[in-house]
């Protein structure tokens, strides 16, 4: 009888105590925010990472200028000033690695391979492409557009440091190298366009013709920390 009665009781706080530890409130980003975090250099930022529950999810802004050198000119997803710089012709964003281009700071570990390692490099490949461990991603195309590429595997990568920002703000452990296959996917996105991109899935750009910026949408097991907010908007 006593054992019926404790079971019971446990059953009954049970949900009380799942309600407890969920998150009561909603998180607000403003247009202004988003602006305001597009309008500082670098190419992938993350806005905020929220706890919500039984995962994170973080919310970043993205503005890549024109493959091949240009720059972009336009406003971006908040009318940012255009960043200097060429962005490489994929989507690994910035300092994702040796693979994604410039050399390696003195003293600095030495990169860890990762993915298909092939020498030479194969052809008809697509450069500065980039895989996330765990971390899936949704994108919404907000200004301008390119061709992006998913699908395929990493060839020749190098594995994000564990200390990188890369790896603790923006999308956890990642691969970054040559995206290949015959399952390669090119599709032309435009403002508008929405793309999901699970976890372990290689993506990257070509074919950007003047800028293009995008929000993502990043919900993981805890992959990211909780509770980080962009420095151009903490209070």
């Amino acid at each position: 009888m006593t054992k019926g009665i404790l079971i019971t009781i446990a059953l009954a706080l049970a949900p009380a105590v799942a309600f407890a530890q969920t998150p009561k409130a909603a998180t607000y980003i403003t247009d202004e925010e988003v602006k305001a975090v597009n309008a500082t250099p670098g190419v992938d930022r993350t806005i905020r990472v929220v706890d919500i529950g039984n995962e994170n999810f973080a919310v970043g802004i993205i503005h890549r200028v024109a493959t091949g050198g240009g720059r972009g000119t336009g406003a971006g997803a908040g009318g940012g000033a255009a960043r200097g710089g060429a962005n490489a012709a994929a989507g690994g964003g910035a300092g994702r690695g040796a693979a994604g281009g410039g050399g390696r700071a003195a003293g600095a570990p030495a990169p860890v391979p990762c993915g298909e390692q092939a020498t030479p490099p194969p052809a008809g490949g697509t450069p500065g492409g980039i895989a996330h461990d765990s971390q899936t991603e949704g994108y919404l195309i907000v200004s301008g557009g390119g061709t992006l590429v998913t699908g395929g595997r990493i060839a020749n990568g190098n594995k994000s440091a564990a200390d990188a920002p890369v790896t603790k703000e923006l999308n956890g452990p990642s691969c970054s190298g040559m995206i290949i296959g015959s399952d390669v996917v090119k599709r032309v996105v435009k403002t508008g366009d929405i793309i999901i991109i699970p976890a372990g899935v290689p993506h990257g750009w070509t074919d950007i013709g003047d800028h293009v910026d995008y929000l993502s949408f990043r919900p993981s097991d805890h992959v990211l920390t909780a509770g980080y907010v962009h420095p151009a908007i903490k209070k």
